[in-house]
């Protein structure tokens, strides 16, 4: 049994391999060795997931402000009970840059937007889009 990691798409709750099989190497740049695989992604892959997350888009869009809040300081807690597994050796940084300068921004940008899921206002996300929050101009 190999002790190189084995990455995997998660699509739909579940760790699944890509559907082609095919996979690229994951290599430390610091020491040159390969330390796993990642999976690559073909267009049977991107479908399911695309598949997946639009209906699960049927659900989350209706969730309350305080169960996306929920579900993003929940994010924030797992990045940071995992910070040790993060990106060091994948993009050859030492640990202590990691933990310092990287991972705190990253967990307080997730709780940051979390609180913020509780305060929107409907008027702010529709402004952006073309002709919401404007009159209609009825022509006769």
């Amino acid at each position: 049994m190999s002790d190189k990691r084995q990455l995997r798409n998660f699509i739909n709750g579940e760790s699944v391999a890509p559907v082609e099989g095919r996979t690229s190497d994951l290599v430390d740049p610091s020491t040159g060795e390969v330390l796993g695989t990642a999976p690559i992604f073909g267009p049977e892959d991107v479908d399911r997931a695309y598949t997946v997350a639009a209906a699960a888009f049927e659900t989350w869009r209706d969730t309350t402000p305080s169960e996306r809040q929920r579900v993003m300081l929940k994010i924030a807690d797992l990045l940071e009970a995992h910070a040790d597994e993060l990106e060091s050796q994948n993009t050859g940084k030492p640990l202590a840059v990691t933990h310092s300068q990287e991972i705190p921004p990253i967990i307080d940008q997730i709780r940051f937007f979390a609180g913020a899921a509780r305060v929107l206002e409907g008027r702010a996300s529709g402004e952006y889009m073309l002709g919401a929050g404007r009159p209609q101009r009825h022509h006769r």
